[in-house]
């Protein structure tokens, strides 16, 4: 009879210790984030960001300092077409970021 080996915490099956994170061993990153930007009037609107990174410093640069302002501020459009939009930070309800993942397949 083959006597019993506990799992090591490499192995995929492996019982994590107290306080610890589960984590796996393919563990997947987001190829880019949607950002949905709830506006006043129930008006939405998708904006996608390279990087987590670069959504907050679009946010902490030219949203949060004018949270309450009428002022229209510049929204990073990454279309080829020269498309940009811009907001009133003030008629800003709510902002929710996805990550999105993609494999080689669908990028091509």
């Amino acid at each position: 009879m083959k006597a019993f080996m506990p799992p090591h915490q490499s192995d995929a099956g492996a019982t994590p210790a107290a306080g610890e994170a589960r984590r796996s061993r393919y563990a997947r990153t987001p190829s880019e984030y949607a950002v949905h930007i709830l506006l006043d009037g129930g008006h939405r609107e998708e904006v996608r960001f390279k990087s987590l990174d670069e959504f907050r410093q679009w946010y902490g640069q030219e949203v949060a300092p004018k949270v309450t302002s009428e002022e229209l501020v510049k929204v990073p459009m990454k279309t080829g077409q020269g498309e940009f939009m811009v907001v009133r930070p003030a008629k800003i309800n709510g902002i929710r970021v996805e990550p999105v993942y993609s494999s080689s397949v669908d990028r091509y």
